[in-house]
């Protein structure tokens, strides 16, 4: 258990760093605009690629962490066992609607990647296999991480299920 979170840890850490770039290039775009009224060419085509891996990097850890979004106000108010079947039925949307996404990428990715597929005109050309590519991965990873928290879950192995429902239990180590 203590790689794929590490794996996510990393992961988050990339998307981290990814977006402070991106600031950077926000800013450099703003200050050439103003400045010498020559914005970075291509800042739009990255943007919006980027904006969508960072949302599909950070995933990962967001449900190994117990961070995806819940009703706390309802699940607070039912049973324990009523709050795991909740987790456990929420867990299994989640993988239905991630498989659903790794069935509907996977021929899209092959064919960016094959006839080199790309945004944006003039200057500059992203290709966009690459965001395809982490949408594909990252789903796959998150259904992973779905299914693992779900048995972890029933396994009794999660610290505390109120307060942070994907924490790992002390002593559990796989």
């Amino acid at each position: 258990m203590r790689v794929p979170i590490k794996i996510s840890r990393a992961i988050h850490l990339i998307s981290a760093f990814w977006t402070m770039a991106l600031a950077v290039l926000i800013f450099g775009d703003v200050m050439g605009r103003q400045l010498f009224g020559a914005p970075i060419p291509g800042t739009k085509e990255i943007l919006q690629n980027s904006v969508v891996s960072i949302a599909f990097l950070q995933l990962p850890l967001a449900i190994y962490s117990g961070s995806m979004l819940r009703t706390s106000v309802f699940a607070d108010a039912v049973p324990p066992v009523v709050r795991k079947l909740l987790r456990t039925i929420s867990a299994i949307l989640g993988v239905l609607v991630f498989i659903a996404l790794v069935w509907s990428t996977s021929d899209s990715f092959a064919d960016a990647y094959r006839i080199g597929e790309y945004e944006g005109e003039g200057s500059l050309r992203v290709p966009t296999w690459p965001v395809r590519g982490v949408v594909l991965v990252m789903s796959v990873f998150v259904t992973l991480a779905y299914v693992q928290m779900i048995v972890l879950d029933w396994q009794g192995r999660l610290l505390n299920e109120l307060s942070a429902p994907g924490a790992i239990a002390p002593g559990h180590t796989d």
